[in-house]
């Protein structure tokens, strides 16, 4: 009967361990990806530039050398501020609804808002003046005297055209699957994600749009110059920032990010990058002697 006994223990005893292992392996999982470093690319190095910024989403420098941030908090309580070099803050714009992305016009700046029928704002020092409004408008980014922006609505997204002279809003693409991020390049091409896609195409006027990527984790913001088109990913954890060079190869600037946002360019081979996940800005440099 002892024997017995001691086998019946031993049968529940086991699948417990069985089931306490499984949950202490998924926890030590979990606790690496929120944990483990941003990882840089060889020929690359990423520090904190600044932390304890929470809902970071938008990054702009302008062309004084200001550096302007977004605060993407919901309801009203979605803030810009202007970050001084000594790391001190002075919001400039507030009562926003999810401020997103931003650009430079003139003496002042675009702001978009991610939130349900919001209006594109522009800012300076005198006054704020409402441009058009959209639904979950996100990216922006100005060609001249046109500001393309894209709505993150999954399915019936749209790629929108304002002209900042005429004052008209025009519908270049409908029905996208959250379109999150839209950039211009140097030679003029046009290029939008589809964040559920997971890839990124370059707009044709009268013809289908190009698939120049595909397979990508969450493609959120882009940016584009004569290196390429730098790509952010917009996921929980193992995020990464891409870049898409000329010669069509994909690079993996950085890695085991936490829902990276916008990247901006402080010169050529220096960077800041927003790091929403963890609530700060990423500083990223390359090396002098790295191959581009």
């Amino acid at each position: 009967m002892k024997t017995k006994s001691n086998r019946t223990k031993l049968c529940l005893v086991v699948p417990c361990l069985a089931v306490a292992l499984i949950i202490l392996v998924l926890l030590l999982f979990f606790a690496w990806q929120h944990y483990y470093p941003a990882q840089s690319a060889t020929g690359w190095s990423v520090s904190i530039y600044r932390d304890n910024i929470p809902r970071v989403a938008g990054l702009l420098r302008d062309a004084r050398g200001n550096l302007y941030v977004s605060q993407e908090f919901r309801n009203g309580k979605g803030i810009v501020f202007q970050l001084m070099p000594d790391g001190a803050r002075r919001n400039i714009i507030s009562g926003l609804s999810q401020p997103s992305r931003m650009v430079s016009y003139k003496d002042g700046i675009i702001v978009s808002q991610e939130h349900p029928q919001s209006p594109v704002l522009w800012w300076n020092e005198d006054k704020t003046e409402t441009w058009f409004t959209g639904d979950h408008i996100e990216g922006i980014v100005l060609d001249g005297t046109l500001l393309f922006a894209v709505e993150d609505v999954k399915v019936k997204g749209r790629l929108l055209e304002y002209d900042l002279e005429e004052k008209e809003v025009r519908i270049l693409r409908e029905n996208l699957d959250e379109p999150e991020g839209v950039a211009v390049c140097p030679d003029g091409g046009l290029f939008f994600t589809e964040k559920k896609k997971g890839w990124i195409k370059r707009y044709t006027p009268g013809a289908d749009d190009i698939v120049v990527i595909r397979g990508l984790q969450a493609p959120t913001f882009l940016m584009c110059n004569d290196e390429g088109l730098w790509i952010s990913e917009d996921r929980t954890h193992r995020a990464r920032l891409l870049l898409l060079d000329a010669s069509g190869k994909i690079q993996t600037i950085l890695s085991h990010l936490r829902a990276p946002q916008t990247i901006i360019t402080l010169d050529r081979n220096h960077f800041l990058l927003a790091e929403q996940g963890r609530k700060r800005i990423l500083q990223l440099k390359r090396h002098p002697d790295a191959r581009r």
